[in-house]
């Protein structure tokens, strides 16, 4: 995470944005604050016998807008502060792509991957014991994050009904596709990631076939707009995961390094031809020196904070995809500008997993369920009149993207909130 309190750090940030939006104080101050954030300890039996205890969090941001919506992520760094700044983010996220939402964010300070299958299932069921009544389908909507998957949402979705003795597979997203799950779901925050990427070049006049990109995190999100640039053309020279990065100037073939990833729990450097594998030369390099590769294309999709002003002046690519949440600190977003990188924000690069959450929320709600075609239809429909609109709120303003997302936000959530009356609406009422 950022060297920074990373809810301080995201409170700067839109504090500073949001003195271009022109809307009313108190509406910044409202939004400098969460609505409601629960900790709590989660009691957890092992499978020696042990009891552990583990700190869980669940922030409702904003709610103005709709049911407040985020994920849940399994991580040792995972904090109150952390929580908060996430769910900041999402707040300004789905506003940012018009979604009836707010923004929420929950987690647990663990290390998941010692865990057994079971004492992993002990703890997703005792999170949701712990917030059933903090969340709901009309109020709070839970989704997968960092180290969480459908697996996890569906025991989480299943505990709910069984502590509420109701059906409600609209109170989680991102489960099982059996269990009321979306088609689409995994891949979208990648896929909407490259949806935005392909929209930038196309607004900036180049093409995304020949581009030279790095891509820092090959979980979940990170493989999969790695694998849609790669079959776009692109040459992707470097790919990391926690344990280190390999760099190749001839390029990776992105579905090689899947594989075998999948098979060995390990990144290597292979091409395969059928479930053939074979090791192609390459380096091996830091996280670290992966983010000040000269690249056209940076693609942070790991965790947040790793890009600060103490590195920014180092970062040599000419352009950033932010796929993780809040990998570049505000120091650094103006180190970054000042040197003519182009940055893609985050609550706009990385909305398609939420946009297909809203999509499956919906369809839970509705009882029938989208095709994969309707799904993909529907959030390049979404994201591209997104970033339509950003660009445009950009170009008039004379602003960076981030800016405009921003300030395309905030002018929404104000309107939400002058509806339902602001110091200037009770002020002329008194007077009269």
């Amino acid at each position: 995470m950022a060297e920074t309190n990373p809810f301080a750090d995201a409170v700067t940030r839109l504090r500073a944005i949001a003195e271009a939006a022109e809307v009313a104080d108190e509406i910044v101050e409202t939004l400098s604050h969460p609505m409601a954030t629960l900790a709590v300890t989660l009691p957890v039996r092992m499978d020696d016998g042990s009891l552990r205890h583990f700190p869980a969090y669940r922030c409702r941001y904003n709610d103005v807008l709709g049911p407040t919506k985020g994920g849940i992520r399994f991580h040792p760094e995972v904090s109150a502060d952390e929580v908060q700044a996430l769910a900041l983010w999402m707040t300004i996220k789905c506003a940012v792509v018009g979604l009836p939402y707010g923004g929420g964010k929950g987690g647990v300070t663990v290390d998941p991957k010692p865990l057994s299958p079971m004492e992993l299932e002990r703890l997703s069921r005792e999170y949701m014991r712990a917030f059933a009544d903090f969340v709901g389908p009309q109020r709070d909507v839970p989704a997968p994050d960092v180290n969480t998957n459908a697996r996890i949402m569906g025991w989480m979705a299943d505990e709910y009904e069984v502590i509420t003795r109701t059906r409600a597979p609209a109170v989680i997203t991102g489960k099982p596709i059996v269990l009321g799950g979306s088609e689409g779901r995994e891949e979208a925050t990648g896929r909407g990631a490259f949806i935005v990427i392909q929209e930038w070049a196309a607004h900036a006049g180049t093409k995304i076939e020949g581009l030279r990109i790095a891509v820092q995190g090959f979980g979940n999100a990170g493989y999969h707009v790695a694998r849609l640039l790669h079959d776009a053309g692109a040459k992707i020279v470097a790919v990391s995961d926690s344990r280190g990065a390999i760099f190749s100037d001839a390029g990776f073939d992105v579905e090689s390094l899947y594989q075998e990833k999948q098979a060995r729990r390990s990144l290597r450097a292979v091409y395969c031809d059928g479930s053939v594998c074979e090791l192609v030369d390459h380096d091996q390099i830091s996280n670290e020196e992966l983010l000040e590769l000269d690249v056209d294309l940076l693609v942070p999709a790991a965790l947040g904070g790793v890009i600060t002003a103490a590195n920014a002046k180092r970062v040599r690519a000419a352009a950033i995809a932010e796929v993780a949440n809040g990998p570049i600190t505000h120091d650094a977003d103006a180190i970054l500008r000042d040197k003519g990188v182009v940055v893609l924000p985050d609550v706009l690069v990385n909305a398609g997993g939420v946009t297909v959450s809203w999509f499956e929320w919906v369809q839970n709600l509705q009882g029938y369920p989208w095709t994969l075609a309707m799904v993909r239809e529907r959030l390049q429909e979404r994201l591209s009149d997104a970033f339509a609109t950003v660009a445009r709120v950009a170009n008039q303003r004379d602003i960076p993207l981030r800016d405009a997302a921003y300030v395309h936000a905030v002018q929404r959530i104000a309107a939400g909130l002058e509806s339902q009356g602001t110091r200037k609406y009770f002020a002329n009422e008194s007077a009269e």
